[in-house]
This record gives structure tokens, sequence and C-alpha cells, in this order.
């Protein structure tokens, strides 16, 4: 009986549990091309240069040219006292320096959200995929299981395929 529901029904996996079985989700995604939206030739214009120059300020090495930077500085920050010593880590050092890294970080935990969300999505429709396919089947063996039913009925001679004294039998 094995062969008759297996040769009515051959599950299909979703291309995706085989990817996901070789491949773990990734902890950060591909750096994704950002395009600017469709209007005004002046607003694609300014969305290209914010990408540009937000690109170039947000590596480590930009942080690295203005650490550098703040650092000439730094000489004449320590003579003046401490309060041109604070004043200068606050507007000069803080505001330049951390806000390169704060850039950085925000691309990179920006890129491991969309591809986990990537990855939740392909899971998720791999996951309905697989109970579609867990339906198609159940849906042969019912088949197969009703045919049965009705040959066992058709033998015995009451359509139910129990006997009349049998009192098992569903009401």
């Amino acid at each position: 009986m094995q062969h008759a529901i297996s040769a009515l029904f051959a599950h299909i996996p979703h291309p995706h549990i085989h990817h996901r079985r070789k491949n773990a989700p990734l902890a950060a995604a591909q750096v994704v091309r950002q395009q600017s939206p469709p209007g005004h030739w002046t607003s694609r214009v300014n969305n290209y240069l914010a990408v540009k120059i937000t690109n170039a300020v947000g590596t480590m090495w930009c942080a690295y040219v203005f650490a550098a930077i703040a650092l000439i500085s730094l000489p004449d920050a320590i003579r003046g006292g401490a309060p041109t010593l604070v004043a200068w880590i606050a507007q000069t050092f803080l505001q330049l320096v951390l806000l390169s890294i704060i850039i950085v970080g925000q691309k990179v935990a920006s890129e491991a959200g969309d591809q986990r969300a990537i990855d939740t999505y392909n899971d998720a429709e791999a996951v309905l995929h697989e109970a579609v396919q867990i339906q198609h089947h159940l849906a042969a063996q019912d088949a197969v299981l009703q045919r049965l039913v009705d040959k066992l009925g058709e033998r015995r001679g009451n359509g139910f395929g129990y006997d009349d004294t049998d009192q098992d039998r569903p009401a």
C-alpha cells in the first residue's frame, strides 16, 4: 500500500529548505544600493549626494581621518586649561569622530536587520510551501482511503464496509 500512495503524490520540497540546511542566517546583509525615489530632479540629486556623503563619512577610515584632524588641535586645547579641553572633547572630538562611528554602527545594524527580515520571509514562504505540500499529500491519502472504504463496503454489501451487527459502526 505504501507504493500506491507515493505513486499518487510526490513531495516537492521548497528550494529554500535545502538552502537553509546548507547556509545559516547571515549576521549582516550585503550592502544594498539605495536608489532615490522617483520625483523632481533636485530631489534625485539631493538623495544621490546624501547617500554618497553618508557612505563616505560612515566608514571607519573617515573616523580615523577625523580623529587625526581633531588631535591636531589637542595641544592648544590642553594649554587653554580645563574649560578649553572640555570644550575640545565635546565639540571637536566627540562630534567629529563619533559621527562616523555612529553611522558605521547604524549601517551594520541596519544591514543585519535587513538580512534577518529576508531570512524570516524566506523561512515563512518555505513553511507555507511545506504546509501546502502536506495538504496535497493528505488529500491524496484521503482519496486512496476513501476508495478502500468504498471497495470494502461494496464487498460487504452495505456501503459502509461494516457488518450490520457490528457495534463499532459510526452513527
